[in-house]
């Protein structure tokens, strides 16, 4: 696995139990240190048993703690590489770091969040949410808060290229289009966590009219998850200190970019006429002409 131990690790968490949790919160905070350590010294220094250690390794894919501990101390090796790249010594923000530090550690997990959301995307299922969309006779898009800002981004792609989509910040009007939404139709849902209750039920009353559903979201166990009939999952690791969703929302606007890309390849010719006709529709509300 690799890096890709980090990820799994993040991903796994909701659904650890609390001796697994303290582990995996351990190995993300410092896979160098834990990749050093005995299975015994590892379960003695965070109250837990052995089987608890290799119950979580097997969770994760491996056969063993020799196996989870060589892929973590790789993955350390090459965060610490990349942490070198944007000179940052830890990539979770600190109220005590300097203004350059928290742009630097910004800059880190924010071009992680892209990185690694494009490196784990599933291209089987982009490309079923992508077909289901150009067949489409609406496209539903549920989110709230910094979500909604990622269901409005693909609303307003979308629709520069000539797609019939709605973007649903309200609760009660994602439910009551979700009511009236015929077979053909798509239902995106975006969550982080995949637990919003608002994006859930939209969801759901959109499979109950038999739309494509489709979950945006960082954990692909979900509840979310569990009822799309496709799931696009982004990676992103918010810190500590913030004040709302920062890489996660970067991770969820490259899964918008991915479907908007998706889309538009499938008939580039009729795009490039709807995006010049789109443009010419605004141009007269520049302060200056558009050059070109």
């Amino acid at each position: 696995m690799s890096e890709d131990i980090l990820v799994g690790l993040r991903q796994a968490l909701p659904a650890l139990r609390p001796s697994e949790r303290r582990l995996a919160d351990a190995a993300l905070a410092d896979p160098a240190t834990v990749a050093g350590l005995t299975i015994t010294e590892l379960a003695t220094r965070h109250e837990t048993s052995t089987a608890t250690v290799t119950r979580l390794c097997r969770s994760l894919g491996f056969a063993g703690y020799s196996a989870f501990r060589l892929a973590l101390a790789r993955a350390g090796a090459s965060e610490t590489g990349r942490r070198i790249e944007f000179g940052v010594s830890e990539g979770d923000i600190d109220p005590a770091d300097t203004t350059r530090d928290v742009v630097r550690k910004l800059a880190y997990q924010e071009a992680r969040a892209v990185e690694e959301t494009a490196d784990r995307l599933d291209i089987d299922e982009l490309d079923r949410v992508v077909a289901a969309i150009t067949t489409a006779s609406v496209v539903d898009a549920y989110g709230s808060a910094s979500s909604g800002l990622a269901a409005q981004d693909l609303q307003q792609k979308l629709r520069r290229i000539g797609y019939q989509v709605n973007a649903w910040a309200d609760a009660h009007l994602a439910l009551t289009s979700a009511a009236v939404l015929p077979t053909d139709a798509v239902a995106i849902a975006f969550s982080h966590s995949g637990e919003t209750e608002e994006a859930v039920s939209a969801l759901h009353t959109a499979a109950g009219r038999g739309a494509f559903t489709v979950a945006v979201t960082n954990f692909p166990d979900s509840p979310l998850a569990e009822l799309a009939d496709a799931t696009l999952t982004t990676v992103s690791r918010e810190t500590r200190f913030r004040y709302g969703a920062m890489s996660s929302r970067m991770a969820q606007l490259v899964i918008v970019d991915a479907i908007f890309l998706g889309v538009a390849h499938e008939n580039p010719d009729d795009v490039t006429a709807a995006l010049g006709a789109t443009l010419d529709a605004v141009a007269s509300r520049r302060i200056r002409p558009h050059r070109g």
